[in-house]
């Protein structure tokens, strides 16, 4: 555990030195952008629409009680949603998709030797190949939880106009209801920690691949996986820190 630690810890120290030329590190940085922002957008929306379409829903009935205030439905439906489900579940959404994406390219360049012939050329490849990815999920990824909390919200406005168990009217006060701008800043830290360490850890075990094409597959596959241990590991700590 410890020597994985310092190679994880060193393998950062190393991607974050002085860049040779900024203009190449730019260039990939902007497509790395493209790629996990852009190439992600859709599986996010769809997800996000969906989640809040269901959690509205579920809410309204377990609380269809005349004791109860149908706004209630919508408070919880927003709180539920910036908390918990479009951050954490868009950054385990973003782990399958972007994390194996990483892992398998980096792998790929290791077992083919195109890693070994960048440090023959004397480029600093942790530098060129992992920190524009890490600096783009840092970028990105809370954009794209920005989107989710959006259409998420959105979706549950959708699922009242269809279900009618709870009006609109209503569902629009409880969204506007004893709002606390803490859930603001515990999405944005979560969606942040999430987006580091889904590029962060798949690059690692991309970066360290050994073997053939299965190896690479499986380096894939145990980025997704120690990524999504993580991510729920690092929403405990910092919902129970910050709330």
């Amino acid at each position: 555990m410890f020597h994985t630690l310092g190679r994880y810890l060193i393998l950062l120290r190393l991607s974050f030195r002085k860049p040779e030329k900024f203009s190449v590190y730019w260039a990939e940085i902007m497509r790395e952008m493209t790629s996990q922002g852009i190439g992600s957008l859709g599986i996010i929306c769809i997800i996000s629409v969906f989640i809040g379409a269901v959690a509205t829903i579920q809410v309204a009935f377990q609380l269809s009680s005349p004791l109860v205030p149908q706004s209630i439905a919508g408070s919880i439906s927003r709180d539920s949603t910036i908390l918990e489900f479009s951050p954490t579940i868009s950054a385990l959404v973003l782990a399958g998709r972007v994390g194996s994406s990483i892992a398998s390219q980096i792998g790929t360049m290791r077992v083919t030797e195109q890693i070994d012939a960048l440090e023959i050329m004397g480029v600093n490849t942790p530098g060129y190949l992992i920190s524009p990815k890490i600096i783009a999920g840092l970028t990105m990824i809370p954009l794209l939880t920005i989107i989710s909390v959006a259409l998420g919200l959105s979706g549950g406005y959708i699922a009242c106009i269809v279900s009618r168990n709870i009006s609109p009217t209503d569902y629009i006060v409880g969204l506007r209801d004893s709002f606390n701008p803490i859930i603001v800043t515990v999405c944005a830290v979560k969606s942040i920690a999430f987006g580091f360490i889904i590029t962060s850890v798949c690059s690692y075990f991309g970066f360290y691949t050994s073997g053939g094409a299965l190896e690479v597959g499986q380096s894939a596959t145990k980025g997704v996986v120690f990524s999504c241990i993580w991510i729920l590991f690092a929403d405990l700590v910092i919902s129970s820190t910050l709330l």
